[in-house]
């Protein structure tokens, strides 16, 4: 599913070089369940913008289900993203001034052609994450645990290969954080791939895998049955 090799990230900042990421090997296997961990400034989070094709390699290769991403135009990177990833953000990013039901449907603005089951589905995920009662409501009559829900919905309304969450419950209390998480385990039982950034160590924990950086390359990488 996702594979990188010998993978880095420089940027320059000034006169500068900064190595965020020197030499990133790393196999993903669909249905897994991965936490990323590391210090602030290991590179958790150019990790997690490679892997959501935010960003580009300085060098090395990153091969998403078989295709070369650092090969690709960014059309068809783009392409790519809306279609096989779905992102969930610890500040949930939903548009205030859209529905509930309206932010879910949000990525489906993007697809190639018109979905006829679209709002049937984003109506069937908003049940499933508790939300059925709430489809008319804007994201600042919503609690910060439904807004993660809204935000989770919204990620999976394309049906992508791979789950990316950022930080997902660091804005949340710990009622809601068991809800997401909670959420989180369910998918993965259905074999959704699930890539997961966190300082949390409790919610690290949760994944079957964990895989921590330090300095810009993964210092330990532990898979739990």
């Amino acid at each position: 599913m996702i594979e990188l090799k010998s993978l880095t990230r420089r940027y320059q900042m000034g006169s500068t070089t900064v190595m965020a990421l020197a030499g990133i090997d790393l196999r993903i296997g669909a249905g897994e369940f991965v936490a990323i961990t590391g210090p602030s400034g290991s590179g958790k989070s150019s990790l997690l913008n490679l892997i959501g094709c935010l960003d580009r390699p300085s060098s090395g290769h990153y091969l998403l289900d078989g295709t070369d991403v650092a090969t690709l135009a960014d059309d068809r990177i783009s392409g790519l993203r809306n279609r096989q990833i779905g992102f969930v953000f610890q500040s949930f990013f939903l548009l205030p001034r859209l529905s509930v039901l309206e932010n879910v449907l949000l990525p489906l603005r993007f697809a190639d052609a018109p979905d006829p089951q679209a709002e049937a589905r984003a109506r069937a995920l908003l049940d499933r994450v508790g939300l059925n009662e709430r489809l008319g409501h804007r994201p600042s009559e919503l609690s910060g645990g439904q807004q993660q829900r809204a935000a989770i919905a919204r990620a999976l309304i394309r049906q992508p290969a791979v789950l990316l969450a950022d930080e997902p419950t660091g804005n949340l209390d710990s009622r809601s954080a068991a809800d997401v998480l909670g959420l989180f385990d369910e998918l993965h039982a259905e074999g959704q791939t699930i890539v997961l950034v966190t300082h949390d160590a409790e919610v690290a924990a949760r994944a079957l895998r964990h895989v921590q950086l330090r300095d810009g390359v993964i210092e330990r990488d532990d898979a739990r049955g």
